[in-house]
């Protein structure tokens, strides 16, 4: 029991890590070559195995340049993107708001600082599932448990993502990354759910 307990969270957490680099940076050839040889079967199974079929047919169907067009017509390009990646848009209608001033706090809270050489705000998606990877897989319990992980999840993730999610998938432009958003609206869904037990 312990055994498949253990599997089952690094396999959340590796989730967590592969939804990270996907909504960080249009894949690369090692990445598109993992999808390539990678199984069709969910990390968790269940309500992820269609969507994370559907992700894998995408990835193998596309090349390193049209997805970075995709990528960059989505969530790039010069002034307003047509989708934003941060948190404080939804939460508050502008980047760089209060919402972003809250997450500070607890990251701070966590022992946990932005990489100053990257341009990405805290409140990037990509940023907060690499969060949730952190407080799953890492090895300091005081900060790594499920307490830390239902605060956060609460907190800074499930206020907002689900309509980010519905802003990628009425993209037009929108093909990988319908299937990013789509596996990551369900994924996160399994997680409200968890969390939901938790609190009952």
């Amino acid at each position: 029991m312990h055994h498949n307990d253990h599997r089952e969270e690094l396999a959340r957490a590796e989730l967590y890590g592969l939804l990270a680099r996907l909504w960080m940076a249009p894949p690369d050839a090692a990445l598109l070559g993992q999808f390539r040889v990678a199984v069709t079967e969910a990390p968790e199974g269940g309500a992820l195995e269609a969507p994370w079929q559907a992700l894998v047919v995408a990835l193998r169907g596309t090349t390193e340049a049209v997805a970075a067009d995709e990528y960059d017509a989505l969530f790039g390009g010069v002034g307003k993107p047509e989708v934003f990646l941060y948190g404080s848009f939804y939460l508050a209608g502008f980047l760089n708001e209060k919402p972003l001033a809250a997450l500070r706090t607890d990251l701070a809270a966590l022992g946990l600082t932005r990489d100053a050489a990257r341009g990405e705000t805290e409140d990037h998606i990509a940023y907060g599932c690499e969060v949730m990877r952190y407080l799953i897989a890492g090895d300091d319990i005081a900060v790594c448990n499920l307490e830390q992980q239902r605060r956060f999840f609460r907190g800074h993730l499930q206020t907002w993502v689900s309509e980010l999610c519905d802003a990628v998938e009425a993209h037009p432009r929108a093909t990988v990354w319908r299937h990013v958003a789509q596996l990551t609206r369900v994924f996160l869904d399994i997680e409200t759910q968890g969390f939901d037990l938790l609190e009952t």
